[in-house]
């Protein structure tokens, strides 16, 4: 499960499709209708909100807005709580983190979605962001196993 910090523009066809499904899973966990994902690193952050639910549902109705933008026919239907009020802090070194990964991905996948992108060095995060200065997030894997490597705690999901 991939929540990306960055606003969904940046997401190729695939990308925005899978990035709903991941939502809307995202959605039945912190609703309590599923057992599995109730503790991965993706949604600590909408966990530690005042209202998860509701900032869920705002992450949907972001992803929403893109595809109708692009024309996709998602189900709005599908988003079951009122948008939250107020926006999650994230740190720039997450959305620049999260940003090398998805050209990563693109370079792959979609070359055609990267090239558009290629003067971007810093992207716009999606709308239930404010971004703040910081590092990546622990909760990452790649960080949490490097962290593991130098003789770090395997239990630390944030800093």
């Amino acid at each position: 499960m991939r929540l990306w910090t960055l606003h969904p523009r940046y997401l190729d066809a695939k990308g925005l499709v899978a990035l709903w499904r991941e939502a809307l899973l995202a959605q039945a966990v912190l609703c309590g209708k599923t057992r599995g994902y109730r503790r991965h690193p993706q949604l600590l952050r909408l966990l530690d909100c005042p209202d998860p639910r509701g900032s869920i549902a705002s992450y949907l109705t972001g992803v929403l807005e893109e595809a109708r933008r692009r024309g996709y026919h998602f189900d709005a239907a599908r988003i079951r709580h009122p948008a939250a009020v107020g926006l999650v802090e994230e740190t720039t070194g997450q959305l620049l983190f999260e940003w090398r990964h998805l050209q990563q991905k693109l370079a792959v996948r979609n070359p055609a979605t990267l090239t558009q992108w290629r003067e971007l060095s810093v992207p716009d995060a999606h709308p239930l962001f404010r971004i703040v200065d910081g590092e990546v997030r622990l909760w990452e894997k790649g960080i949490r196993n490097r962290l593991q490597k130098a003789g770090q705690p395997r239990d630390l999901h944030d800093d």
